[in-house]
């Protein structure tokens, strides 16, 4: 049992001439234009386990899904994934179109030891998208009835889970085979939840959170989990978090600031925000300085002195350098959420200087989500960022408290 997680991991089992599932998250971004893949991080950080699993002679069957009925132009075909797979792991990586039909079964029980394959896309099934899990709720027990669980699992020894970045979906390929199969947890999976553990139950002090960006109600998620619990000694505020809490704090943003916090319904949180401030003043922070643009040229000014007229963009200088200084004594920092517009140079200043201070902390150091992930790509050295998670949904959902599926379906055998 992998530590306090409670998770069998893969050094447990022996797979040396038994079939086995592996579920991997390879869901990547999507060129609309081309319909190629843009971005393979997921694809190659799911290497480390589908390497080990063949290596020590297992029979090994990938499934995995991309795109949804949300994401249309991303529900493409697993080929292209197959492809990079077979360049990442440095062996030939077969390939499907299908997924549990009479061709695939086939295919499945004519695999040799060593061997691997990799299934299409597991939303072309209705039973696995997430509308589906949205209108019909099924426990795990129940879903061994659906068509992909009945059809697969009768020709397999054992399953692997390595999908964290899918750990907060009640899917049947993420939570059913572990009612019928003897389950396990993958490289990757084990090893965020490690990461994970490390800054929620037991981090090293101080620990310091920078949380901005404009998903405010991830934020404030975490933000109740960590101060309610005292992981967190401090909470590092920027982006349209830290623009909620200096609302709540009497500082007027100008009305082109404010009415996007208005426009995107996110006033309901400054009432949140005012009691934060009040039970744990001394933990949150929120920008001194902000930026702005006025005839293309970037300018700087206190709080104080928000222009009315002017959309704020980015933290400034003063905030950057305070920030960068309290991550410097920390020994602990997790990151999710940019500073500013990222994306622009104009606007990009402070998330530059502030994720490069991350970057030479010597704290232990962990980063997730997607725009947080593409940032620091984009300004530093992603390598030297202790752990770098792949998920998105699943990372908030976890450091806000909430039992993902997964878990719960691993932890129950």
């Amino acid at each position: 049992m992998a530590g306090k997680l409670l998770i069998r991991s893969i050094d447990e089992g022996d797979f040396k001439g038994k079939s086995v599932l592996l579920r991997i998250d390879i869901n990547s971004p999507v060129d609309k234009r081309t319909g190629k893949i843009m971005d393979d991080n997921r694809i190659r950080k799911s290497v480390t386990t589908i390497r080990d699993l063949s290596e020590r002679g297992a029979k090994l069957v990938l499934i995995s899904h991309q795109g949804d009925t949300t994401d249309y132009a991303s529900l493409i075909s697993l080929r292209e994934h197959a492809d990079r797979l077979s360049e990442a792991v440095g062996k030939k990586v077969g390939f499907i179109e299908d997924i549990a039909g009479p061709a695939a079964l086939e295919r499945i029980e004519s695999i040799k030891k060593g061997e691997i394959l990799l299934l299409d896309n597991l939303r072309y099934f209705t039973e696995e998208v997430s509308t589906f899990e949205d209108s019909v709720e099924l426990e795990p027990g129940e879903m061994g009835r659906a068509y992909l669980v009945r059809r697969l699992a009768p020709h397999f020894d054992c399953y692997v889970n390595d999908a964290f970045s899918a750990a907060h979906r009640n899917a049947p390929s993420m939570v059913a085979f572990q009612e019928l199969l003897p389950s396990y947890g993958g490289r990757l999976l084990i090893e965020e939840l490690e990461a994970l553990q490390a800054i929620t139950e037991s981090p090293k002090r101080p620990c310091v959170y920078l949380l901005g960006g404009s998903r405010v109600g991830d934020a404030f998620g975490m933000i109740h989990r960590v101060l309610s619990e005292s992981s967190a000694d401090a909470v590092l505020t920027s982006g349209l978090v830290g623009h909620i809490f200096m609302l709540a704090d009497g500082i007027s943003l100008g009305e082109a600031s404010e009415r996007i916090i208005r426009e995107k319904g996110y006033m309901k949180y400054v009432e949140e925000a005012l009691k934060y401030l009040a039970d744990y003043h001394d933990k949150i922070h929120y920008p001194e300085d902000v930026a702005f643009e006025r005839k293309g040229i970037r300018e700087e000014t206190s709080i104080d002195r928000c222009p009315p007229d002017r959309m704020i963009f980015d933290i400034g200088s003063k905030t950057a350098s305070r920030y960068s200084e309290i991550v410097a004594g920390a020994k602990t920092v997790f990151v999710n959420g940019p500073p500013g517009v990222y994306e622009e140079q104009i606007s990009s200043i402070g998330t530059k200087s502030l994720w490069q201070a991350v970057e030479s902390a010597p704290g232990f150091t962990v980063a997730g989500g997607g725009d947080t992930v593409t940032s620091f790509t984009r300004f530093t050295d992603v390598s030297k960022i202790d752990y770098v998670s792949t998920a998105g949904g699943a990372l908030i959902r976890y450091l806000s408290g909430v039992e993902l599926p997964l878990l719960k379906a691993m932890r129950r055998r």
